[in-house]
């Protein structure tokens, strides 16, 4: 059955993209000639009826920009039944039949369960910075937030190199070493510490006092926040190497920034065809991009499987480490 009227949100940590995934569901539903309603600040907004009809110059000006215009919020209150029923009772006074979600994994799993408690036909987009979505090997936001971590290593390599330093980075990615893997190849790290692998500190710094015997100027060790802190890492790595070691922890400055041609066109090809899905009646599906195709995940699916990190990327680490 065709939907007369849908509704889009983002949730959970912002990515850059979401903005180009939310307006191409807006104008794709509106070229279909379908109302299309936007919830501010994720469930938090479903909850308070923070929602409001978009036009086509609501989503003016945006596919540059990092963040998302419609907002995020935690929402504890929605993890309960009650707080998802008296949610969906806010998008059926307004005739809404059905919901655009971008987000994480945590806001997929809030999607699922409104979705099998009330029938509210859902469509993900893994909008997370994370990619630790399974089923893909894209999320929306990531390409941006390795580009911005390489910038960062691309800088931090020259004042280690002047102080004949060893450096560590601790990047974002949660349970996942995907984001501190990627950029720490791209980058050039001679070691890549993520969740996935178990790494021994004492060799790791045996060979880097190895390195600087042989007349290595500095080190770059990318660390996974799941790993630990790098803080404490640092602090270990110079007890055991007598290197001066400096830590960087990048922190929220990965979510930011204008979004990279690649999160620009796949968000927006994805947001296209999540609202051609909803409006065509489809639900419980995640659509991503995987071997450079989108492909549709069944979002019970997405949310209750763990992606792995690819082994080749470990391989490829410590062959060119």
């Amino acid at each position: 059955m065709i939907k007369k009227a849908i509704a889009v949100m983002t949730s959970g940590g912002d990515s850059p993209g979401m903005n180009a995934a939310a307006r191409a569901v807006v104008r794709t539903a509106l070229y279909e000639g379908v109302k299309v309603y936007g919830i501010n600040n994720g469930y938090q907004g479903m909850l308070d009826d923070d929602i409001e009809e978009l036009t086509s110059r609501s989503v003016s000006d945006l596919i540059q920009r990092g963040g998302t215009f419609l907002g995020t919020a935690r929402c504890p209150e929605f993890k309960t039944p009650e707080g998802r029923r008296k949610g969906f009772e806010n998008l059926v006074k307004r005739g809404i039949e059905g919901l655009v979600i971008i987000g994480g994994d945590g806001s997929l799993t809030g999607g699922s369960l409104l979705s099998k408690e009330t029938g509210l036909p859902i469509v993900g987009l893994p909008g997370t910075i994370d990619n630790d979505v399974w089923g893909m090997d894209y999320t929306i936001g990531c390409d941006t937030a390795a580009n911005t971590i390489v910038d960062a290593i691309n800088k931090l390599r020259d004042t280690a190199s002047a102080h004949r330093r060893i450096m560590l980075v601790e990047v974002m990615g949660r349970n996942s070493g995907w984001l501190a893997m990627m950029s720490g190849i791209a980058g050039g790290a001679e070691f890549v510490l993520v969740p996935e692998v178990k790494f021994n500190i004492d060799s790791m710094c045996e060979e880097i006092k190895a390195m600087y015997d042989a007349g290595k100027r500095y080190s770059i060790i990318v660390v996974a926040e799941g790993v630990g802190s790098a803080i404490e890492i640092g602090k270990a790595v110079e007890e055991k190497t007598g290197i001066d070691t400096r830590v960087s922890v990048l922190g929220h400055i990965q979510r930011g920034g204008s979004p990279t041609v690649e999160d620009r066109m796949k968000a927006s090809m994805l947001g296209e065809k999540a609202a051609l899905a909803i409006i065509s009646g489809a639900s419980d599906i995640v659509f991503g991009f995987n071997e450079g195709k989108v492909v549709g995940v069944n979002l019970f699916e997405a949310v209750n499987n763990t992606k792995t990190l690819n082994p080749e990327l470990v391989r490829l680490a410590r062959v060119l480490a």
